[in-house]
């Protein structure tokens, strides 16, 4: 596959959501966890999305518990963790590996587009972001330790 667009994924309830529903709009795609040291980066990934979302920007969730088992329970259970905890404005989809044998083949290609340092492609630790534009380029690829806020600016500049 060449582009973004061609890929789908699954929501929270297993339902098909095809990328190209997207085309047009910014996006930050993250792998999340309920249960990691970087959980609180939910407070600005929301902040983000309720700022910018009239410009089309999105946030993309992906929940993951391949890094210290950090998101054990079901999708129903992880909607209503980032609901209660969080009140989060932006789709949080169904749980994926973002690595290995059954990686989700979007993050494959996020990681193939933007590899990390040294070239590596595997995502190391929950809350790694990619940054897609308008025109589905990914262009750039933030550390779990990278906040929301640190990537405002270059948010601001692609909308």
């Amino acid at each position: 596959m060449s582009e973004i667009y061609e890929y789908s994924v699954k929501d929270k309830d297993d339902s098909e959501i095809k990328m190209g529903d997207y085309r047009g709009k910014t996006l930050l795609i993250v792998n999340t966890a309920s249960k990691c040291g970087f959980t609180p980066q939910y407070d600005g990934l929301n902040e983000l999305q309720k700022k910018y979302a009239d410009q089309g920007f999105f946030v993309l969730a992906f929940p993951c518990n391949q890094f210290g088992k950090q998101e054990p329970g079901s999708n129903s259970e992880i909607q209503d963790f980032c609901s209660l905890n969080f009140d989060v404005s932006f789709p949080v989809l169904a749980k994926i590996d973002v690595n290995g044998e059954n990686e989700e083949p979007l993050f494959g290609y996020l990681k193939s587009e933007k590899p990390g340092i040294m070239g590596s492609k595997g995502i190391k630790w929950n809350f790694t972001k990619f940054l897609v534009d308008k025109n589905g380029e990914v262009l750039k690829r933030f550390s779990s330790k990278t906040t929301p806020s640190e990537i405002e600016k270059e948010i601001e500049s692609i909308l």
